[in-house]
């Protein structure tokens, strides 16, 4: 690992995380999918302007807590369907996976969704929509209040959505994504049990303090040392802050997946340092397989849309 920043390999392998878990953590999160429960979804689907020959395209739209309507891309084969379906999340401050991304799944038989995080692509309304912060919004309204939260529970209800859907097997449904849409992926394995696989990519919100201590410097964990500059100069929150930042780290979720995991890791990756990683990899239980990158930071990995095209069809 050239440039040494982080953790030995064996000391990676051994780590458990620095970001506390709060204490109410399973409570917390069960109160949470009762909310979800109560909210009715009221889903909606519209043919897109987008369409192939093979493939039937809609925008599709549901509720979430808060009373948010969110949007995401629906894919389906015409024909073939085999059953199975990939749900796709994309990264921090970006937009759903484009339709041509997702087409050579639909060709293949699968059902494809991929969805707009509330507050970044550019379907979600009733929320605003800002360029950064995300991760910290709702920070000093309380737990309950957390972005990340109804955003987590955003990831349940599309899963649900899909797996009700005609044709879909609710126990062939994987989920998959790149730095945040990897950590929503886990995210959504941990909430939702039916989740058969995740396929994930450097993933993004896992070991908070730990990234922040690290003080590499770069977004997105940056925004938690301009929260302390700008509201917590003397650290006397300190505590306080990573242990609400806690609810929504997925080290914590990490023991409630029962899905097949697939990792992918660059350990080079200063946006997403490894140590962050292997505090969520090091607390799965069930099966889970590790792909390293050692050479590579959080960018264009060679050969891995290739390598998930194909993991993602062992559902």
């Amino acid at each position: 690992m050239p440039l040494n920043f982080d953790l030995s390999p064996e000391q990676l392998r051994s780590y458990q995380g620095t970001n506390p878990r709060p204490a109410d953590f399973d409570g917390y999160w069960e109160k949470a999918l009762a909310e979800l429960d109560a909210t009715e979804p009221q889903v909606e689907t519209r043919p897109a302007e987008f369409s192939a020959p093979f493939a039937r395209c809609e925008d599709l739209e549901f509720t979430g807590v808060g009373g948010v309507r969110v949007h995401a891309r629906l894919a389906r084969p015409l024909a073939d369907a085999d059953g199975s379906a990939v749900l796709f999340f994309h990264g921090y401050n970006g937009r759903s996976t484009p339709w041509t991304e997702l087409l050579p799944y639909v060709a293949r038989g699968q059902t494809v969704a991929a969805m707009d995080l509330r507050g970044q692509g550019w379907g979600a309304t009733g929320t605003d929509w800002t360029v950064s912060t995300q991760l910290l919004r709702g920070l000093d309204e309380g737990a309950d209040q957390l972005h990340m939260r109804h955003a987590y529970l955003d990831t349940v209800r599309l899963a649900r959505t899909v797996m009700d859907l005609p044709g879909v097997d609710p126990d062939r449904v994987a989920v998959t994504g790149g730095s945040q849409g990897g950590g929503l992926s886990l995210a959504c394995a941990a909430l939702e049990p039916r989740i058969a696989l995740a396929a994930v990519i450097f993933p993004f919100l896992s070991d908070y303090q730990r990234a922040w201590e690290m003080a590499l410097g770069e977004a997105p964990y940056q925004e938690i040392t301009t929260w302390f500059r700008k509201r917590d100069p003397l650290h006397r929150r300190r505590e306080e802050i990573f242990t609400r930042l806690g609810y929504i780290d997925i080290q914590h979720l990490a023991p409630r997946v029962r899905a097949r995991v697939d990792w992918t890791v660059a350990l080079e990756d200063v946006v997403c340092p490894p140590s962050t990683q292997f505090a969520a990899y090091n607390k799965l239980t069930g099966t889970k397989s590790l792909r390293e990158y050692p050479d590579f930071g959080h960018e264009d990995l060679p050969g891995i849309e290739d390598t998930l095209y194909t993991v993602l069809h062992t559902l």
